[in-house]
């Protein structure tokens, strides 16, 4: 007979006591996002996280600011929206100090018209809407000049804007519109420089409708970002590795077909 069955009842139960383990509270990460694709991405982690304790509550955001502004006050644990140039940008002209976790994705930036149906076609005099933020202002700026339509002054990089256009052949005016709402400028301006994110919102397919569109070798991956005091939280490493797990690539590459290219 074994020692805890020579014990009153109550004492017996003492092994199953001590086997009985219950599971862990779930830990629930607040993450903002836009919608497509970083919303549709998170999404689809969302079961695998829950397998390991992890739930995400998924805030969805239809600007660049709020995101940022509400991981800085501790509303959100994290976001993933924004490249790392305009996470540099933001940090400096607002103070705060927000980290890059991991690199997930780019998002090739395209030129759209719903006037002309080629480059060639922009006459002199064009309207151009582009972000009026100051770092997809300026990578919207880059890629026109890539394209031979502007020429920037010597060591103009992300953070130009059109005070540095020194050479305008076609006379082109500039419109700066807040990104979110360019989709819906297009069919006010001749060409639009429009986000990929939100491009795809509107019904968009870059690699059809973009005229003009960044090469595969575009710096501006798209990162998960939390504040500097909670980057290295084992919830966030979690959410961190999943988003760059073989079936997330999958996943990205079967849905957005080119659009959105993995960096992992």
């Amino acid at each position: 007979m074994r020692f805890f069955d020579k014990l009153p009842l109550p004492f017996r139960l003492i092994p199953a006591l001590l086997a009985f383990s219950p599971p862990a509270a779930a830990e629930e990460l607040r993450i903002g996002a836009t919608p497509v694709p970083h919303a549709e991405i998170l999404e689809f982690v969302k079961p695998a996280l829950e397998k390991q304790g992890v739930t995400l509550d998924i805030k969805v955001f239809t600007d660049y600011v709020q995101p940022n502004l509400q991981v800085a006050q501790k509303k959100l644990d994290a976001n993933f929206f924004q490249h790392k140039p305009y996470l540099d940008e933001f940090n400096k002209s607002r103070g705060t100090a927000l980290a890059s976790v991991i690199g997930v994705h780019i998002e090739p930036f395209g030129a759209y018209s719903k006037k002309i149906g080629k480059l060639d076609a922009l006459t002199e005099g064009a309207t151009v809407a582009i972000p009026n933020d100051a770092t997809n202002g300026g990578r919207a700026l880059l890629l026109l000049a890539t394209h031979g339509l502007i020429r920037l002054k010597d060591g103009a990089a992300i953070a130009a804007t059109v005070r540095d256009i020194v050479s305008n052949p076609r006379k082109l005016r500039f419109r700066e519109i807040e990104a979110a709402t360019l989709p819906r400028a297009l069919g006010q301006v001749d060409l639009a420089l429009i986000n990929t994110n939100y491009a795809l919102a509107a019904g968009l397919d870059p690699l059809a409708d973009a005229l003009i569109i960044e090469g595969a070798q575009s710096p501006y991956v798209n990162i998960l970002v939390a504040r500097s005091d909670n980057a290295a939280n084992d919830a966030l490493k979690k959410l961190a590795a999943a988003l760059i797990l073989p079936e997330t690539r999958k996943f990205i590459e079967n849905r957005y077909k080119g659009a959105i290219l993995p960096v992992f």
